[in-house]
């Protein structure tokens, strides 16, 4: 069976910032899709971060410090029981579906290290693996295509629905739903095993940060510094 042709769980994250050293996890979504598309599992999470949540953050995913300082859980405990989904999720095997995972996954290893928790690869005892990023993999298979390439662009463009861009859980099933219409329509990648695709995938990111990092350098940046690591970027201590 091809990799897309069976179960996918989908991992999402909301958070206070797009900095991975800094910023907070505000929700998360873990939700498991079987091969028809129905959901047969899903874990969600909203987590009162211990800051405040950024106007421009709330903008974008609708949840605001009041909100999740009432209604949220302590930011330590979910972590803890978010990192043991994920971890659990691949240590049976079943691809992760993390839309521009480098960033999720970074992100979450930073919050276990705020708190004094095992990360995912300590769990393991492995990098996270086997990831699909639906970003990478777009990048990879269609590389000189135009325009945006953000999930609602990629939905739009693999013809899937997204009611409700930037909730956890949605953004999750819809990254899914991404990469299986991606593995029907490209078929090379598509007919890959799974400990190839993420090969692959660690190649095609150097890559594409590498490109990234010239164009920058050329352009309106000459001092960037492009970040090639995939799925995790390293902890600096």
């Amino acid at each position: 069976m091809s990799w897309h042709g069976g179960p996918l769980v989908g991992f999402d994250l909301e958070t206070t910032g797009t900095d991975v050293e800094s910023d907070r996890i505000v929700t998360a979504a873990v939700v498991r899709l079987e091969p028809d598309g129905t959901v047969s599992r899903e874990r969600t999470w909203l987590l009162d971060p211990g800051v405040a949540i950024p106007e421009q953050a709330s903008v974008i995913h609708g949840i605001t410090t009041g909100h999740a300082r009432k209604h949220g859980v302590p930011a330590a405990s979910a972590v803890e029981e978010i990192t043991g989904a994920v971890a659990e999720v691949l240590r049976s095997g079943t691809p992760l579906v993390v839309m521009n995972a480098r960033y999720d996954l970074s992100l979450l290893d930073r919050e276990c290290r705020r708190y004094g928790l095992r990360s995912i690869s300590e769990r393991l005892g492995v990098l996270p693996s086997p990831i699909v990023d639906p970003l990478v993999l777009d990048k990879h298979v269609d590389r000189y295509r135009k325009g945006k390439r953000a999930l609602h662009a990629l939905c739009a463009h693999y013809g899937v629905p997204l009611d409700d861009a930037h909730d956890a859980r949605a953004d999750a099933v819809a990254a899914v739903r991404v990469v299986r219409r991606m593995g029907e329509r490209h078929h090379p990648v598509g007919a890959l095993s799974l400990t190839d695709l993420h090969a692959l995938q660690v190649r095609a990111a150097a890559a594409q940060s590498a490109s990234l990092q010239s164009y920058l350098r050329r352009t309106t940046n000459p001092s960037a510094v492009v970040e090639p690591a995939w799925p995790v970027i390293p902890r600096s201590r």
